[in-house]
């Protein structure tokens, strides 16, 4: 696999070039592009076979993620978006859900997941967004924030309340009611397809609604989050290693009071701070991927773990990066400048610093008995 690995690698650093800094000034990456991707299975490149994806395992698919986050974090979150599409389908979809919906994201259409709300975002216990039956139909209610790939998204996955518990319905961005409007010059993840959805009486087949309609919502979000963390976190390792390769450059060649920055050992601490955050981060990572490929029950606080370490070796290692490239990293577009930004908004997504921290210690708490 590390050859299908390798050539995928490949054809990410192809596509991707050196438009990034482009994408990120322009807060958009060309549709075609992510169409195309996406019909090549690389969006999603977990999904099996049978369903038109690649078969990579959790920890091969997650250095795919980290290799893409190095280039682009904005095409990364559209991976991550996609994945957690397929992930959530695959879980929560009968046959028929899954054959047709799982093979659509395979061939080249677009899948954005809708959480957040206004009024709900670390706390999703307090979702207001109503999913309701009315005959053979259901009817979808609410609004959503901060959506990633929803600018870009042929359907949205969109989690909800249902008869005293939580479901998931699956709504085409085309159908009446539905109304997208992308978020104006984000911080971080530019091109990342942000936007506020509002669902406004938005009838679909029933069809439309996953199987698992009614059961807990905090154990719908709770799975379905696993691997969008999980996701992140190698995000996060991509840009801890762009920042790395930037810092061991500049650090090298930049000469200052007659010999290189990499001699004078307040640099050279930040360089090794940076290489350690990557290991660490890395490791966590490698880590909630083996418990992810062996469907471990430590899965879950896994991927938090790894979530957590990411993220903030990610922000502080941007932020050393930064330090010691100044003026030349600064300029917009530039490798670090992105990552500066794209890394503050990773210890917001997918669950803050502090609710990866409550997590972690409840499950602390949990094990010691």
């Amino acid at each position: 696999m590390t050859v299908v690995l390798d050539a995928l690698s490949a054809l990410v650093t192809e596509t991707v070039a050196d438009a990034a800094s482009e994408w990120d000034v322009a807060g958009e990456i060309p549709i075609d592009v992510l169409r195309g991707l996406g019909a090549k299975g690389v969006l999603c490149a977990e999904v099996n076979p049978n369903f038109g994806g690649l078969g990579l395992s959790g920890t091969e698919n997650g250095e795919l993620t980290a290799r893409t986050g190095a280039l682009c974090s904005s095409l990364r979150s559209v991976m991550t978006s996609q994945g957690m599409a397929a992930w959530t389908i695959q879980r929560f979809g009968d046959k028929a859900q899954r054959t047709e919906y799982i093979g659509r994201l395979t061939s080249g259409e677009l899948a954005a997941v809708a959480f957040s709300e206004p009024g709900a975002g670390s706390d999703l216990a307090a979702m207001a967004t109503e999913i309701r039956r009315d005959g053979e139909d259901i009817v979808v209610d609410g609004s959503k924030t901060w959506i990633t790939v929803a600018a870009y998204a042929d359907w949205i996955v969109v989690f909800g309340r249902y008869q005293g518990g939580g479901a998931v319905a699956l709504v085409p961005t085309s159908a009446p009611g539905v109304g997208v409007t992308r978020v104006a010059d984000p911080l971080g993840c530019r091109a990342g397809g942000h936007a506020r959805v509002v669902l406004d009486n938005v009838r679909l087949p029933a069809e439309n609604l996953l199987a698992v309609a009614g059961q807990p919502l905090v154990m719908l979000t709770t799975i379905a989050l696993t691997y969008g963390r999980l996701s992140v976190a190698w995000g996060c390792v991509g840009i801890l290693r762009a920042c790395l390769t930037a810092v061991a450059r500049h650090a090298a060649d930049r000469e200052q009071f007659g010999k290189p920055l990499l001699r004078h050992q307040l640099v050279a601490r930040h360089l090794a701070e940076l290489y350690a955050g990557e290991r660490t981060a890395t490791f966590a990572c490698e880590q909630a991927s083996r418990s992810w490929d062996e469907g471990s029950p430590e899965q879950v606080p896994a991927s938090v773990l790894a979530k957590h370490v990411a993220a903030g070796n990610a922000a502080r290692g941007a932020a050393s990066a930064m330090q010691v490239l100044a003026s030349a990293g600064a300029a917009g577009g530039h490798v670090v400048e992105r990552a500066y930004r794209d890394a503050k908004l990773m210890e917001i997504i997918e669950g803050s610093n502090e609710i990866c921290q409550l997590i972690l210690a409840e499950h602390a708490a949990i094990a010691a008995g």
